[in-house]
């Protein structure tokens, strides 16, 4: 990564909280945005700053993952053993403009999702980029559970909750609210905390609406482990709509959810759709052979699936692509960049300071090229990545007085 310095970003049209401006400008300074504006107004500013033109590209906040499984061949189950392995995951992720992610863990014997978490939690502490450990089960529904183990999968107790929680700081956990004792964790879990996510489920919508008036604040990847919209049985997906506190997840990589649903969705629940990655080890690797959560996952043309049945087993989705995707499928750039940023920032409470560009929040930005690819992309106040597009254009400029 570059070292952090001041820098100004100007001639951008720029995307921020469902807004939109052109010809504006951004200044970056100590981790934070410093300052915005519009035309000229960026050159007070300028001197002994990095200077980047824009030329009239796309700029947004850095988007955010709430769930991430891996990247770049490896996955969080790895970290856990090799924590080098972290850099692998989130370099790649930061290339596509995910400047700030949940790490997620799939299902699993309790005493194995403990040490993972534990072993997670100095990795999270130290980067201020990762925002946490998101458990992806166990307690899921055996007839929806996707690419988790079914010898992993158990109902909630207190004294599991305690092992989860023991292990490290979990942020968010996905649950199936019809299991027994789930309602009562799901009370336990909203009063330590934990962001409560459902998923994985086989929940009418009754028990779904239950879960969620009793503070479950997220629908993990909607319609995917879960029963979908029957005239006569809404189901969990209905039931998310309907609840205004409620954001809902969707994988918009053209496999996981058709075009359509997926703008009937955003119609539905404005500001209040997530769009995630689920990336799983192969996301920026090669088709192949891959390990996740135990099982074993074949991915051919990009797509992971595992068992008989080839079911989907995670994605190998970087964000980028769900943002182009998105808008392939007739949704408005705006609405589409507020699901990767302000919206997945109001589910961690931490809407204001980071997926925006107002002043005083984090300075995460991603310039984006003509195609919606990141031509740069600032985390923290730091470039994290530059295309070599850009990379020729600061070169020419470089003997170049500011302004000119």
């Amino acid at each position: 990564m570059t070292a952090e310095r001041r820098t100004v970003v100007h001639s951008a049209y720029v995307i921020s909280d469902g807004a939109s401006a052109d010809d504006a400008w951004i200044m970056l300074d100590d981790g934070l945005v410093a300052a915005r504006g519009y035309g000229g107004g960026w050159r007070s500013g300028a001197e002994g700053a990095h200077v980047v033109d824009a030329g009239g590209r796309t700029a947004v906040p850095g988007f955010i993952d709430l769930h991430c499984h891996g990247g770049g061949g490896a996955s969080a189950e790895d970290v856990a053993a090799d924590p080098a392995d972290l850099a692998r995951i989130v370099d790649l992720h930061r290339r596509h403009g995910t400047t700030r992610s949940l790490l997620s863990l799939v299902s699993d014997d309790l005493s194995v999702l403990s040490a993972r978490s534990a072993a997670l939690a100095p990795l999270v502490e130290a980067d201020p980029l990762l925002l946490g450990v998101h458990l992806e089960g166990p307690f899921l529904a055996g007839s929806h559970r996707g690419a988790h183990r079914e010898a992993a999968l158990r109902t909630p107790t207190p004294d599991a909750l305690a092992l989860l929680q023991d292990g490290g700081p979990v942020t968010m956990i996905t649950i199936a609210p019809e299991l027994p004792g789930a309602i009562d964790a799901i009370d336990a879990l909203v009063a330590a905390g934990v962001i409560v996510a459902i998923g994985h489920t086989a929940a009418d919508h009754a028990t779904a609406r239950d879960a969620f008036a009793r503070g479950a604040r997220v629908l993990t990847h909607a319609f995917n482990g879960m029963p979908g919209i029957h005239h006569r049985a809404p189901g969990p997906v209905v039931a998310a709509l309907e609840t205004a506190e409620v954001v809902i997840e969707l994988i918009v990589d053209g496999v996981h959810v058709h075009p359509s649903v997926i703008a009937c969705a955003m119609r539905a629940a404005p500001g209040r759709v997530a769009f995630v990655s689920d990336a799983m080890a192969a996301a920026g690797a090669p088709d192949g052979a891959y390990q996740l959560g135990g099982l074993d996952v074949t991915v051919r043309d990009g797509v992971a699936t595992h068992g008989a049945d080839d079911a989907l087993a995670g994605s190998t989705l970087t964000l980028d692509r769900a943002l182009a995707n998105a808008v392939a499928a007739g949704i408005p750039l705006v609405d589409a960049v507020t699901a990767l940023t302000s919206t997945p920032a109001s589910v961690l409470g931490l809407q204001g300071r980071i997926g925006t560009l107002t002043p005083g929040a984090a300075a995460d930005l991603v310039l984006l090229g003509e195609d919606l690819v990141p031509d740069a992309v600032w985390a923290g106040g730091v470039l994290v990545h530059l295309a070599p597009v850009l990379c020729d254009r600061e070169r020419s400029r470089a003997a170049r007085p500011v302004g000119s």
